[in-house]
């Protein structure tokens, strides 16, 4: 009852939607980069939204399973194939034991997710199962996932009546495509929005900035023009939180993501709202975004149709799932 990591991928670790409340022990929440991705695999197949999942950065780790599994991914597509036969994003598939998951390109996005009917025998560290690399806790032995890593279920699952000695069975319930590929993020204004002049204020929200090569689940640095600052007050370290726009010394930016510190002493002059986190999270090197002022009512507003939809689908995909899985 398990499955085996045959071939490493670049960066592949155990997530969920990350470890609260331990942040004045300078432990950040960490969690999924895109937590709506996610979060959609684990509805599709009827299950708790925040269970732990494997988020995959391509060139993403080929897996074989060594039991019959329910699987679902979404998010980046990196064209899934099972046994060299290609299988969909966004659907339950039913997958025959001694498969193997290969990931044959990039097509859009950064991050894809694998979600799993049968739970992972993990560990939970400060209660989460999330994998912070930096203090070597949680997800799978601290770390990311590396070749002949061995991976167990807690339970067996039969799937003989639907996959008839097939190598995989697609379920036929979906979702729509998650994958927001827009540029315009939008923002809301940072407690040090007002140290920059008005020249850079508009600058900030007429411009494109790129994402850099220094990009990763701490952060991205963006290239841009040069934001001034019309003050020359100095910040104490302070609360910093996931979509946190920083202004570095320099003039330039860096937005604050799932592995961020607890605290900075950079101006934070905006926050990207936390319905657009996960179209920031599926960004990479050298695409490019730009920001768009919004409000709080706004921003709540967009929240609550992504929550709304979310337990839709969770309720669909467990009624669906009872049917098919008794």
């Amino acid at each position: 009852m398990s499955l085996r990591i045959i071939k490493q991928g670049v960066f592949d670790t155990v997530q969920d939607a990350g470890r609260f409340g331990h942040q004045h022990l300078g432990i950040n929440p960490g969690g999924v980069m895109d937590r709506f991705s996610a979060q959609v695999a684990n509805a599709l197949l009827g299950k708790d939204l925040n269970s732990p999942v494997i988020e995959l950065h391509f060139p993403a780790s080929q897996i074989h399973f060594k039991t019959q599994v329910l699987i679902c991914l979404s998010g980046a597509q990196f064209c899934p194939t099972v046994n060299g036969k290609e299988i969909p994003m966004h659907h339950p598939v039913a997958l025959n034991k001694n498969t193997i998951l290969k990931f044959e390109k990039m097509q859009n996005g950064a991050r894809c997710y694998l979600a799993f009917w049968q739970d992972l025998a993990l560990t939970e560290w400060m209660n989460s199962h999330s994998t912070n690399v930096k203090a070597g806790g949680g997800g799978w032995q601290g770390r990311a996932l590396v070749k002949n890593d061995l991976l167990y279920f807690r339970k067996e699952l039969a799937l003989d009546s639907l996959l008839k000695k097939k190598d995989f069975f697609v379920l036929p319930w979906k979702s729509q495509e998650v994958v927001d590929t827009r540029n315009e993020i939008q923002f809301l204004l940072g407690s040090e929005w007002h140290w920059m002049n008005k020249e850079a204020q508009e600058t900030f929200q007429n411009s494109w900035f790129q994402v850099t090569i220094d990009a990763d689940r701490m952060g991205y640095k963006l290239a841009g023009p040069e934001l001034e600052q019309s003050t020359d007050e100095q910040l104490v370290s302070s609360a910093v939180s996931f979509g946190t726009v920083q202004l570095l010394p320099n003039g330039q930016l860096i937005i604050l993501m799932a592995d961020r510190q607890t605290t900075g002493g950079y101006p934070r002059i905006a926050h990207v709202i936390s319905a657009h986190l996960p179209i920031l999270a599926q960004k990479k090197a050298n695409d490019v975004i730009r920001f768009q002022m919004t409000d709080l009512e706004t921003a709540e507003a967009k929240m609550i149709v992504q929550q709304k939809y979310l337990l839709q689908l969770q309720m669909a995909g467990k009624f669906r799932m009872e049917e098919y899985i008794r």
